[in-house]
């Protein structure tokens, strides 16, 4: 009996080593991954804190020669010649007609299109069609480019002609479009974004429980009355985010810009005229023969600040809709 007794809390003893054991392990497991989770975590903040920084301490240098109020008033940029001027409100303007135009296009289409998948496609169709359209966003921003020049800029041209031979009462309200111009820049920049709304609110859609659609069918609803009146408005937080999110992917495009937008730098709002962005103005300074402490070089830095802060904003504030919308909805 005693010898039973021995081997029973051996045994026991014996399990109680390996559990602990056990949870020894998982606990330090559990730490390394916690580690390497806040390192990763650590290291998105530094890299942001670190671009602020460079950009902050290189614009140091050019805002000592040109004063704030002068850049972003000034309605001249030239840095040819004696008399240099750095006013960035062309190339403000320039961006915000390119990235206003991008979700002229990509919103409507994009939430159209997300309400497609969500609620009307059928699964086959789904699994096909999504893919497709993220296809879009693999495609380079050079080949975009060069789409806008041999296709959308011909199609608009031969849309206001065609549109002033119909009703010639128009033609001085219809722009002429030149070889670059920001409509152009703005469409090919709309389909560029338009993966980024598609996904995002399809997700958002999808995401409004099942039981939802269901009461407002038992009450008689109708299927664009369940979108319109449930379905969207439940998801809206997540639609919105998607636009912001679209908006500040195009205001950061450059390439697809530069090509189809044209190089002048000029403030207008006509969307058939040349007009040239930040983002294209730092690829023209960098291609060119530029040296360090330069007024040219340092000007890229305060443009890159410029549209660090403006994206920097447009997250903020897409971060703050979606939690105001979430406490709401709650």
């Amino acid at each position: 009996m005693a010898l039973a007794d021995l081997n029973q809390s051996l045994t026991k003893r014996a399990a109680f080593t390996q559990v602990t054991s056990q949870n020894r392990a998982r606990t330090i497991s559990q730490t390394i991954v916690r580690a390497i989770c806040f390192c990763c975590a650590m290291f998105s903040i530094i890299a942001t804190a670190s671009i602020f920084f460079i950009l902050f301490s290189e614009s140091l240098p050019f805002f000592q020669k040109v004063s704030v109020v002068e850049f972003f008033t000034g309605r001249e940029w030239t840095m040819m010649g004696a008399q240099q001027k750095f006013g960035v409100l062309p190339l403000l303007v320039g961006t915000l007609l390119i990235t206003i135009g991008s979700g002229i296009v990509s919103i409507p289409l994009g939430l159209f299109v997300g309400i497609y998948l969500s609620e009307y496609a059928p699964s086959k169709v789904r699994k096909v069609l999504k893919p497709i359209l993220e296809l879009l966003a693999g495609v380079p921003s050079v080949v975009f480019g060069y789409f806008a020049l041999s296709l959308v800029t011909p199609a608009l041209r031969g849309g206001t002609s065609w549109i002033g031979e119909i009703l010639p009462t128009l033609n001085p309200l219809l722009p002429e479009f030149r070889p670059a111009n920001a409509a152009a820049g703005a469409i090919v920049v709309g389909f560029m974004t338009l993966p980024l709304v598609c996904s995002l609110c399809e997700d958002a859609l999808t995401a409004v429980p099942k039981s939802l659609r269901e009461a407002a069918y038992g009450l008689g609803c109708t299927k664009a009355e369940v979108i319109a009146k449930i379905v969207i408005p439940s998801a809206l937080s997540g639609i919105i985010a998607s636009f912001i999110l679209a908006l500040s992917r195009a205001v950061g495009e450059t390439m697809a810009v530069t090509i189809a937008a044209g190089a002048t730098p000029q403030l207008t709002f006509n969307p058939g005229n040349e007009v040239m962005t930040m983002t294209a103005q730092i690829v023209n300074v960098s291609k060119g023969d530029v040296s360090r402490g330069d007024m040219r070089y340092q000007s890229i830095f305060a443009i890159g600040l410029t549209l660090f802060l403006i994206t920097f904003a447009l997250n903020i504030l897409a971060q703050r809709f979606v939690r105001k919308m979430g406490r709401t909805g709650s």
